[in-house]
């Protein structure tokens, strides 16, 4: 993850991921407002486990780029400093293998907890990613600890929201929310990516050092990295603002596309319900006084009166 693409290739997979439960979780309650379900990930029209499919194998990848390339260990066997952070990277990947294998486990089992078990898989991926982008921060100064602080706003709210949706698997907003933090997770992590490797987009004042077999990025003096922060903080307020408008946007564009479907609900499933409007009830009521008015039949003058089937 030290390099441009480090950043960018897993940006790409959470923007990707992010705006794909977006557009599914607009989509759903904009069909279906009344009886609307979070669901923690959607099955695709050809490839049912596709969204799953490329979470392993992205996490795949990024393992083997982090484990498996170059030297890893010193020559007695002990875990130099400096590759640290290829371990905490490649721990956050195993996570997050392990929840999307599971929820294929779990949707083939098909037990009741099904889609609260695959969302607390999902917010202990979260949490462990949080903890250790917190921790190897403590790597990063300056610069480039205000990146690393800045995306950790979004992992938390990534987090929270997904215990949330556990508890409230029927609040829309919720799912919204939780979708629009992937999503700005994986926006955020290309910006820095983008802004930390490319010299030329550094504040004025702020140069690439090489330090312990890593590049850091130095400033020269206090006052220019102050500067450099506040920078960082305005990009990151502009990106939110940006995300914002477009998620709105999004959704009142689904919403006319996907106009909501009509559902019908029996009598008995209308008397089931715990509560129901004063409107409703008295229809309800009307109903059944009008059927069991007494008819009067044609032949003979005989009375008859129909089947109470509330009895």
């Amino acid at each position: 993850m030290g390099s441009f693409l480090g950043h960018a290739a897993p940006g790409f997979g959470f923007l990707f991921i992010g705006l794909w439960h977006l557009f599914n979780h607009i989509r759903l309650h904009a069909l279906h407002p009344n009886s609307y379900t979070s669901l923690p990930w959607f099955p695709g029209s050809k490839i049912r486990y596709l969204e799953l499919f490329l979470i392993m194998g992205g996490c795949s990848i990024s393992v083997s780029t982090e484990l498996f390339i170059g030297h890893l260990l010193d020559s007695d066997g002990t875990i130099p400093s400096t590759h640290l952070r290829r371990f905490e990277h490649s721990s956050i990947s195993m996570c997050l293998f392990i929840y999307s294998s599971f929820a294929i486990v779990i949707d083939q089992i098909g037990p009741k907890a099904q889609n609260g078990l695959t969302q607390l898989l999902g917010a202990i991926a979260f949490a462990q990613q949080l903890l250790l982008f917190h921790l190897h921060s403590n790597y990063h100064m300056g610069v480039e600890a205000q990146y690393h602080m800045l995306l950790q706003i979004a992992l938390f709210i990534t987090l929270t929201t997904t215990f949330m949706i556990i508890g409230y698997p029927k609040s829309f907003l919720v799912s919204f929310i939780r979708s629009l933090s992937i999503l700005f997770q994986g926006l955020w992590l290309i910006v820095m990516g983008l802004m930390i490797w490319t010299p030329a987009l550094l504040p004025k004042g702020c140069f690439k050092n090489l330090e312990r077999d890593r590049h850091v990025i130095r400033c020269h003096g206090d006052e220019v990295l102050e500067r450099a922060k506040s920078i960082v903080n305005i990009q990151f307020s502009w990106y939110l603002m940006g995300v914002t408008i477009f998620a709105v946007s999004l959704y009142l564009v689904l919403i006319k596309i996907y106009p909501e479907k009509v559902e019908f609900e029996s009598l008995h499933q209308i008397e089931g319900r715990e509560e129901e409007p004063e409107d409703v009830k008295a229809q309800r009521v009307a109903m059944k006084a009008k059927l069991c008015e007494p008819k009067i039949s044609l032949h003979k003058g005989k009375v008859f009166v129909p089947f109470n089937m509330d009895r």
